[in-house]
């Protein structure tokens, strides 16, 4: 009696935990919210605020144009739509009349990348639809009958002139592009195109430098600085309004510029970035013509970090403000009235990033856009109007992800073992707040970003298409994600202090970000290490230098072989120029005849065997940016080593998984893959 008694309560008991195991997983959010298409992808305010154009793809897997009519009463019109394809990249030309691109997304990133977009435009109800910029080099495609006198494949959308709401602008710029035999622009040449006719015409006076590669125009679509390039080493011109003459105004090697050109305002003020003091920090500065130099003040700094955002002007060019991104977004405005409604919309939002699009800012009838969005909410877009003070939601970007059960996103810096300071990005679970450590240390993940000589994120939810931090975080993990030395964004000393260090300094970084986590408490010895890219070697590189840091390895789209990156190969297609790999590689990752040696010591897929940890290991079919023949060798090597890696291709996807189906079915393995060595249930 006792004993079918103690195994009644002891069923009772297993049956509460599986149904507690149940509900916990029936909590989780799916990896289908976190990967599908957005509500909605990009959205426009019409220049007189009255219209607000977007595209979305929820209609039929399709990416299609909808112009609103923000009045009250108004409706929705579809503008553009298309069997087989989709529409992105859209600009107001006028009140009336858009231009937009055109591809097929769902093709895989291996295709999305080599189809060019062409170029078209449309009335905002629909009407008059016309080619101005085929997609292919062939007459006789679906867009033939749209077609007349349109512009080859070879030319880009350049500048579309500041629209205005009193403005009949029907004019933009296209470039055409100049080629070398390496397939590499040469030169870019302004033309001038009306999106009603097609018809087209040089720009008036434009006596351009040669081979001038990089344009800056002022809002009324003037060019007002061009940065020839040949092979690496440039030259910058400044043209005042309405003159023809060019004046150099500087010069020197792509990678060690004195100065990088932002804008130009309604004055011919131009704005300039520079590097300064010990770090090399960029700052934004005026430029002195006179001189021909940036002035000595500094007009905008942002502390540790390099000045990276824009410079905000109305329809009519005027200053505005700028927009940066430290640790996280922020916009500073100059104009009194728009710091004072950034104040407004702050205290209507509190702690998120408040990203206003505005139409006669700051009057008393302007209409703003404002996208919202914190570290756990993806966002949402609403319309406001200043004259009757009123609020008008448009979309919450993505329905299936609920704020509550999203994690948290901190900053910090940890000091190196060699004195350096590097930041790092800690993404805790739900339930866990930033600044606070947990009653016990968390299996952790270190994320690692690819480039590697850029930025990682700043803070924000799904600061990519690709929220994978988000995810992992999700599934009970810390997330580390270090900006390790030669990330860009913190200075050039720190950038350059990665040079030819990849599996050196820059793998000790991230050691050191999982070591510090772990002194603090927050991250327990169960820990596993993943990226793509850069982030994929320095995967494999970690496990094969710090090989008893990490229990596991989740490697995609991972460079493997240091010396095939370096020099190429005849046999392998991609997207890596000789001209990239003697100016930049060389400098940046390794000379293949100079530092042959060390590119072989620090090449995975040289040294299989140092690896013991399991490793997910997946690539792109079509990637050309590091083909699969990376891949293929870690594989082989692996397999040699008797350490068989969980090994997937994504047929037709390239560098990156550009199709929803892909980002789900990968990140449903890492989260099997975690579990299982991270011991999670």
């Amino acid at each position: 009696m006792f004993r079918l008694l103690l195994r009644g309560v002891l069923l009772a008991l297993c049956l509460g935990s599986v149904a507690a195991i149940a509900q916990t997983q029936r909590a989780l959010v799916p990896a289908e919210a976190f990967f599908q298409h957005a509500e909605m992808d990009e959205l426009e305010l019409s220049p007189s605020g009255r219209y607000l154009a977007l595209t979305t793809s929820k209609l039929d897997g399709r990416r299609a144009l909808f112009v609103f009519d923000l009045q009250p009463g108004g409706k929705p019109t579809q503008a553009a739509r298309f069997q087989g394809l989709d529409v992105v990249d859209i600009h107001w030309v006028n009140e009336n009349r858009l231009v937009f691109g055109v591809t097929d997304l769902a093709l895989g990133s291996g295709s999305y990348y080599r189809q060019p977009p062409g170029l078209f435009a449309v009335d905002r109800d629909g009407d008059n639809l016309r080619e101005l910029v085929r997609r292919t080099m062939r007459q006789g495609d679906a867009f033939s009958k749209i077609r007349d006198r349109s512009l080859a494949a070879n030319h880009v959308l350049l500048n579309v002139p500041e629209a205005r709401a009193d403005s009949p602008n029907e004019e933009i710029i296209v470039g055409e592009m100049r080629l070398n035999t390496s397939y590499e622009i040469t030169a870019l040449r302004p033309l001038i195109v009306n999106v009603n006719t097609g018809a087209v015409r040089s720009l008036p006076g434009l006596d351009a430098p040669p081979a001038s590669a990089q344009w800056v125009f002022d809002a009324q679509g003037q060019p007002r600085v061009a940065v020839s390039v040949h092979e690496m080493d440039a030259k910058i011109f400044y043209r005042g309004a309405g003159q023809a003459a060019w004046q150099q105004i500087g010069q020197g090697q792509l990678l060690h510029m004195p100065f990088t050109p932002k804008a130009v305002d309604a004055q011919g003020q131009l704005y300039v970035t520079e590097r300064q003091g010990p770090a090399g920090l960029s700052v934004l500065k005026r430029f002195d013509l006179k001189k021909g130099a940036p002035e000595p003040q500094t007009l905008v700094s942002t502390g540790k970090f390099d000045f990276q955002g824009d410079v905000l002007q109305s329809a009519n060019g005027d200053l505005l403000g700028v927009r940066v991104t430290t640790d996280a977004e922020d916009t500073v405005w100059f104009s009194s009235e728009m710091k004072a409604f950034q104040q407004k919309v702050d205290a209507r939002f509190p702690g998120h990033v408040n990203r206003i699009q505005c139409r006669r800012c700051g009057q008393r009838d302007m209409i703003a856009l404002v996208r919202s969005f914190s570290d756990r909410d993806p966002g949402q877009a609403l319309v406001y109007r200043a004259q009757d003070d009123g609020w008008q939601p448009v979309v919450q970007f993505r329905k299936g992800i609920d704020p509550a059960q999203m994690p948290r996103v901190d900053f910090q810096y940890f000091k190196a073992r060699d004195g350096v300071e590097v930041p790092v990005w800690i993404t805790l679970p739900p339930g866990h707040k930033p600044g606070t450590k947990p009653s016990q240390p968390l299996p952790t993940v270190v994320l690692v970003h690819g480039g590697p000589n850029v930025r990682g994120r700043p803070w924000g939810w799904g600061w990519s298409p690709f929220p994978y931090a988000e995810f992992i975080a999700s599934r009970g993990y810390v997330v580390l994600e270090p900006e390790f030395r030669g990330s860009d964004g913190f200075g050039q000393t720190f950038l350059e202090a990665g040079f030819k260090q990849w599996g050196q300094s820059m793998q000790d970084d991230v050691a050191d970000a999982l070591l510090w986590a772990q002194r603090l408490g927050l991250s327990s010895d169960l820990a596993c290490i993943a990226g793509a890219s850069y982030g994929g070697y320095a995967t494999l590189a970690g496990l094969m230098r710090h090989p008893d840091l990490y229990k596991c390895g989740v490697a995609w789209v991972a460079v493997t072989d240091l010396m095939l990156l370096a020099q190429g190969a005849s046999w392998m297609d991609t997207d890596v120029s000789p001209l990239t790999r003697q100016a930049v590689l060389s400098v940046r990752l390794g000379d293949p005849d100079r530092d042959e040696a060390m590119l072989r010591k620090y090449s995975p897929s040289e040294h299989a065997d140092l690896i013991k940890a399991p490793v997910l290991l997946a690539m792109g079919g079509a990637d050309l940016r590091v083909p699969l023949a990376h891949g293929e060798r870690m594989r082989d090597a692996l397999i040699k080593a008797g350490n068989p890696p969980e090994w997937v291709v994504y047929p037709g996807e390239g560098h990156t998984w550009l199709l929803p189906a892909s980002h789900i079915d990968f990140a449903e393995r890492m989260e099997r893959f975690l579990s299982v060595h991270l011991k999670r249930p």
